[in-house]
């Protein structure tokens, strides 16, 4: 049975500037434009494994929406997207350092996403992945619980990804918590667990706090490597792969939630799932963009 990922379809416009940014004046930079939107990134990552992978979400009828869909097919994602008329496919301005990255996000045809888009593609899919870009925006957040809880109705497990920290906070811990509440599996970085929690303590510490609202969490902590914490208040570690050179961070959570999804539907062990999560995250921030 496939994995069904929801969430966002984007152009990310990426940035990488030679040096410091100079504010007012101008910065050389390497500029591409490329195919984005964490549950795309992720549904992505998944079709690498030779995992099949279902994408939900919406686009523009327009060439740039033509173009994400095309992106994605060939690179082995069915997709269960909506086209939207008079809408524009979302986009991203991603300004990367390699080891920080900076997003000014339009949404665009995105916030269109409704409980039908859903409903049409769930026959078939044994896990539901949601990304939490889809919670954080008022018009789209009633699909994204719409889909947990049909997920849930229909004894598929589920998986959440905590998205960012400035807009998880914006939201409030107790919302997202209220929408999420029961999932399988919750993914977060360090930034993003403080949040959720509002403590600031070691990564183990967290993962086992947020327990109280799913019954698997993993923290995910860059080059530090990612902490599982189970039901149980059992915490399992993992280094990160080693990586020669970072080029750029965008989409290395994304590619780190596929490696991970893909052991776990298979059957792996926690430390088999964070490695094989390791693995693609490394593999993310050898090369420009966030897709395989």
């Amino acid at each position: 049975m496939s994995i069904l990922v929801v969430g966002d379809i984007v152009t990310d416009i990426l940035a990488l500037p030679d040096g410091p940014i100079a504010v007012d004046s101008d910065t050389a930079a390497r500029v591409r434009m490329t195919g984005g939107g964490s549950a795309a990134n992720t549904a992505a990552w998944i079709a690498s494994t030779q995992t099949p992978v279902t994408l939900v979400g919406v686009v523009g009828n327009d060439d740039a929406g033509t173009a994400r869909l095309a992106e994605l097919a060939a690179a082995g994602v069915t997709c269960a997207v909506r086209r939207a008329e008079d809408a524009s496919t979302g986009s991203v301005v991603v300004l990367s350092t390699g080891t920080e990255r900076t997003m000014l996000c339009d949404r665009g045809a995105n916030a269109l996403l409704e409980p039908a888009d859903v409903d049409n593609a769930l026959d078939g899919a044994g896990h539901l992945h949601l990304s939490g870009y889809v919670l954080f925006d008022p018009a789209s957040a009633p699909a994204g619980a719409h889909a947990l809880q049909t997920a849930r109705g229909r004894a598929l497990t589920t998986s959440v990804d905590a998205a960012s920290a400035a807009p998880l906070a914006r939201l409030g811990a107790e919302a997202f918590f209220d929408l999420v509440r029961r999932a399988d599996v919750l993914f977060a970085n360090q930034d993003e667990a403080q949040v959720l929690t509002g403590l600031s303590r070691s990564a183990e510490k967290l993962a086992v706090a947020l327990l109280a609202y799913a019954t698997t969490v993993v923290v995910k902590c860059g080059a530090d490597g990612a902490v599982w914490a189970g039901a149980d208040g059992s915490v399992v570690t993992a280094p990160a792969s080693p990586v020669p050179t970072v080029v750029d961070q965008t989409g290395a959570g994304d590619a780190f939630a596929a490696g991970y999804l893909a052991t776990w539907r298979s059957g792996g062990s926690p430390a088999e799932c964070l490695a094989a999560g390791a693995r693609l995250g490394a593999l993310a921030v050898t090369r420009f963009g966030g897709r395989p």
